[in-house]
């Protein structure tokens, strides 16, 4: 078992790092600095991550010293890249680009003989077997070939419901087959960097009703398309249409067909906006005739703690999109009425607990601090304000009247979909949360006492980014993997890879022996 749940207690440190914000720049700090703050946007290589390289020779180039010195300490405009004046001295900012020279020296001569040789893809998860503290399971893929696959969710009969993130809703046969052609009549769907088709969620009532609903991202067909960006253009520098998160629902008819379509959520057009980052977004149902949605703070952080926009935040609607009449600021002035929660920055999973009815969810911190929360409706998780990763602008880790995770990771994991468990399939998982993580490339299950996080471990990883997990029908858990991206790999970290939608099979001891 390996937890990676940080505890701090008061002051801002690089956590992980052994350094403390302060005067000075002690050896080492300039690497320490860079890998505690840096590497998870601008990654560890020269494929760079959402940002570029800092290790590549055309930014000595293009910025000398000074100029280099002066992006860091106050960040970029309208841009993911933030001002780092407040949080690190003068003697830091130097010592990490004295590290930037020498490192970028090193991964040149290290590379030169080896340009354009791939990177090393992940193991074909497909016949794994895994060991776990209490169940035993063999990994099986069902549907390989998927598109950058965001989201899976089951019909009553076993038929799977995949999104790719490039715009198409896939489905998968009960016996495992990948329908050829992807669900005719979807939405158009606006894509780049981040921005695609996202979650789906099989209506609480679908025996009755048919209703599926869609997640995904679009812009105003009014805008002018934005000229064509030159060629390597790094993603936080290409202009795109403003565009903004839309729920609807419809049916699927029997030749797979997407018909009935009926808006649930849509934002004005003024909250559109041309940051490719940072959309959430999860859909989840409670039973009792809800439907909760999650959208990001599309980058900009001061959109988290404000009530009069509906970006870094939970909401909740009734099934129809309707508002709720005991929402919490449904009667407060300029408040956006759906909204359920606020300080959020990018949550990308919810799920209810059904021993404690208590709904979590997972979010994408900065640099590290990535967050578990139990989200309660009216509270505060201030982000753009309190956080505990490293973010220019944020000073605190906690402050009174600002909820704190209830767990929290350094290095980050960058958890996405997750689950409770309550089959019979995996009888040592009963009740355990199971937690998807596309950086970690893991997939996490964490056992949960009331409102506290026991113990956790990793089931496997380095099989590629999980982004979902979600139980069929018949008790068995299926997660999807995508091919890596990001530091390493060659690709930039929002680049679009091969995934696939795999089960985990149960298995005994005795089982196992049986296999070939």
């Amino acid at each position: 078992m390996r937890a990676s749940i940080v505890a701090v207690s008061g002051g801002l440190a690089l956590f992980g790092s052994g350094i403390v914000l302060a005067q000075g720049a002690p050896p080492g700090a300039g690497r320490a600095i860079f890998e505690s703050t840096c590497v998870a946007c601008h990654g560890a290589d020269l494929a760079g991550g959402r940002g570029p390289s800092l290790f590549a020779p055309a930014l000595f180039t293009r910025l000398d010293d000074a100029a280099l010195k002066a992006v860091i300490a106050h960040g970029i405009t309208d841009s993911e890249m933030p001002a780092f004046s407040g949080v690190y001295t003068d003697a830091q900012i130097d010592a990490v680009i004295a590290y930037l020279h020498q490192r970028s020296t090193q991964i040149a001569a290290a590379a030169a003989p080896a340009q354009g040789t791939p990177a090393p893809a992940a193991p074909d998860p497909n016949n794994q077997r895994i060991h776990s503290e209490k169940q035993d399971i063999r990994l099986v893929t069902v549907a390989a070939g998927l598109d950058t696959p965001f989201a899976v969710d089951f019909l009553p009969d076993g038929r799977a419901l995949v999104t790719e993130r490039a715009g198409r809703l896939r489905v998968v046969s009960a016996d495992g087959q990948l329908v050829a052609e992807p669900v005719a009549g979807t939405p158009q769907v606006h894509t780049g960097q981040d921005a695609g088709m996202f979650d789906v969620a099989v209506g609480p009532d679908y025996a009755s009703d048919g209703w599926i609903y869609l997640a995904y991202s679009d812009n105003n067909p009014a805008d002018p398309e934005p000229p064509q960006p030159p060629a390597n253009t790094p993603s936080y520098r290409v202009v795109r249409k403003p565009s903004m998160t839309v729920i609807v629902r419809g049916r699927l008819d029997a030749q797979n067909r997407w018909t009935d379509q009926q808006e649930i959520f849509r934002a004005p057009w003024s909250f559109y906006t041309p940051s490719g980052a940072h959309y959430g977004i999860r859909l989840l149902f409670d039973g009792q005739g809800h439907l909760f949605f999650s959208i990001g703070e599309r980058g900009e952080m001061t959109n988290a703690r404000r009530l009069d926009t509906p970006l870094g935040k939970i909401h909740r609607v009734n099934l129809d999109g309707t508002v709720p009449s005991d929402n919490p600021f449904v009667n407060t002035a300029g408040a956006i009425p759906t909204i359920w929660s606020l300080g959020h920055r990018n949550p990308q999973g919810l799920a209810f607990d059904p021993a404690t009815g208590l709904l979590w969810e997972t979010e994408h911190g900065p640099a590290g601090g990535d967050e578990i929360n139990i989200i309660e409706p009216g509270q505060d998780y201030g982000w753009g304000t309190v956080s505990k990763g490293v973010q220019g602008g944020i000073e605190q880790v906690s402050a009174p009247g600002l909820v704190d995770p209830v767990a929290w990771y350094f290095p980050t994991i960058a958890p996405s979909g997750i689950g409770f468990y309550e089959g019979n399939a995996y009888p040592g998982w009963r009740g355990s949360l199971l937690v998807a993580a596309l950086r970690g490339q893991q997939l996490r299950r964490l056992e949960v006492q009331g409102r506290d996080i026991t113990t956790q471990e990793i089931v496997f990883e380095q099989l590629g980014r999980v982004r979902d997990v979600a139980t069929a029908p018949d008790g068995r858990l299926y997660v999807l993997i995508q091919h890596p991206t990001g530091p390493g790999t060659g690709l930039p970290l929002s680049a679009s890879t091969p995934g696939a939608l795999v089960r985990l099979d149960p298995l005994t001891w005795a089982q196992e022996a049986r296999q070939p």
